[in-house]
Formats: structure tokens, sequence, C-alpha cells
């Protein structure tokens, strides 16, 4: 289980109001990733991402593009996260 990772991160930028939150959610499902996104009040969106190590990696990078429409100003990993089993999930704002 060691090849294992769930991170906790913020992505800032335009990530709001342009697909973010359903964009990540397809590709982490379809990356066999679970976990979690969602958006804040002050205009980031929060998510953790689990799962094998490589594909925690392919996501990050891919979050650091995001969908078209999307501008990505800085992605910080806040911190490691409690794992998380099954589906990726949107969740409400907050």
């Amino acid at each position: 289980m060691s090849d294992i990772k769930s991170l906790h991160i913020s992505i800032s930028g335009l990530v709001q109001g342009v697909g973010y939150r359903a964009w990540m959610a397809r590709t982490a499902s379809a990356s066999g990733l679970s976990g979690w996104v969602r958006n804040r009040y002050s205009g980031e969106v929060e998510a953790v991402i689990c799962g094998p190590s490589s594909a925690i990696d392919l996501m990050i990078d891919a979050a650091k593009m995001g969908p078209r429409g999307a501008r990505v100003d800085e992605l910080l990993i806040l911190s490691e996260a409690t794992p998380l089993d099954g589906d990726f999930r949107i969740l409400d704002s907050c």
C-alpha cells in the first residue's frame, strides 16, 4: 500500500464558473482515483485526491492546466489527507 497517496490541494485562478469541478471529477474517476472536489466561497477550488502515486502525479499535472476556459494561477498541496475509498464526488461549496 506504500504506492497509495492521498493529498489535499487548493487550486486558484479562474477556476469557478468554467466547469472545473465537473472536469476534475471526470478526470479523476477515469484515472481510478477517489476523493472529492468543491468550490470555496473565497474563489478557489479545493480537492482531496486519493489513489496510486503515479495516477496522483498525473492528476496534479492535469489539474495545473484544468479544462478549456480555466486559468490556473496556482496549485498548492496543502497536506496529506486521510485516504478515501469509493467514487470521486463533487461536494457542495463551502
